[in-house]
């Protein structure tokens, strides 16, 4: 059942690490400008919950659970009524969502490229034969590796200040992070290079935020509506449509990005053998009120390109 609205205060579900408070705070002003009433002292209220994905940074998390770790607490405290929303990075979010909870706005995307950081190199092109790139994203160092395979991937983890940290340390010699995420954090200028979707396509959803609640809280979904992107929201659509057409998971290296102009849509997406030595592509375009069949078409596609190929290679 809807419950009036608005709540006093207003609880927003958040994980505790410098991005996930940046952004939550990004969701939490904007939601006070476009209601004033909730922009009163006590309002809304913050509250932190601590995910898996916080506590267990020595393992990447292909092997842990995946990418669901980030949001799995936060889930449970919207179903237990702790919180009424919960802000997740859309490229963290699970492609089916537990019963009963449903994403009720996407905002408007932030630059979705990755950046490349290094102390030894200004670009991913001329970092020296044999340096060590730390991530733990499969996407990532599958590309990285498709474009330099006299690179290595070390495993690195952790929030981008603990990244960063650990290349200043010696972990590795570069390194990549959304500069969404650093933009967010005031510190993209740490970044040697933003790289081009032709040699990094993006995350599904990357440098998009959320706003999951209660599928029964209709009034606060539609309170929710006036911080909604719908182009994003379309875009975002096509991306996931692919990312569930494949059943992709954390365990999967795959990419896409959708760009809207006007009424067209085009989406390009890849999908990866985690060695970065082979790919799928597919480039699509159509109409935006295609964007979810368009996604699943894209999908589809990448999935009858790879064939047995990929499915054995990921056994």
């Amino acid at each position: 059942m809807s419950r009036p609205l608005p709540r006093r205060p207003l609880r927003i579900g958040t994980r505790g690490s410098p991005m996930a408070l940046a952004q939550t705070g990004m969701v939490r002003d904007r939601i006070a400008a476009a209601h004033p009433d909730l922009a009163e002292p006590g309002a809304m209220e913050l509250v932190v919950v601590t995910t898996v994905a916080d506590k267990v940074l020595d393992r990447p998390l292909s092997e842990i659970g995946g990418k669901g770790l980030f949001t799995k607490e936060l889930e449970q405290a919207l179903l237990a009524d702790q919180v009424d929303i919960a802000v997740h990075s859309m490229k963290d979010v699970e492609t089916w969502l537990p019963d009963g909870l449903v994403i009720a706005c996407i905002l408007e995307r932030d630059d979705p490229r990755d950046a490349f950081l290094s102390p030894r190199a200004a670009s991913l092109a001329t970092l020296p034969p044999g340096g060590r790139v730390g991530t733990s994203s499969l996407r990532r160092g599958a590309q990285v590796l498709m474009h330099r395979p006299d690179l290595r991937i070390v495993p690195l983890r952790g929030n981008a200040n603990t990244r960063m940290k650990r290349l200043e340390e010696g972990t590795c010699d570069a390194t990549l992070l959304a500069i969404a995420g650093l933009e967010r954090l005031g510190l993209a200028d740490r970044a040697q290079e933003i790289l081009p979707v032709s040699t990094m396509l993006p995350a599904v959803a990357q440098g998009a935020l959320g706003i999951e609640c209660r599928a029964g809280d209709a009034e606060l979904i539609a309170l929710l509506q006036a911080v909604a992107c719908p182009t994003t929201t379309i875009a975002v659509g096509a991306e996931r449509a692919l990312l569930e057409e494949l059943d992709g998971s954390c365990r999967t290296p795959i990419a896409a990005l959708a760009q809207i102009d006007g009424d067209r849509l085009t989406l390009d997406g890849i999908l990866f053998l985690p060695d970065g030595s082979a790919h799928w592509a597919t480039h699509r375009t159509g109409r935006t009120a295609d964007a979810q069949a368009i996604g699943r078409g894209a999908g589809a596609e990448l999935k009858a390109k790879a064939g047995e190929t990929y499915r054995a290679k990921l056994q």
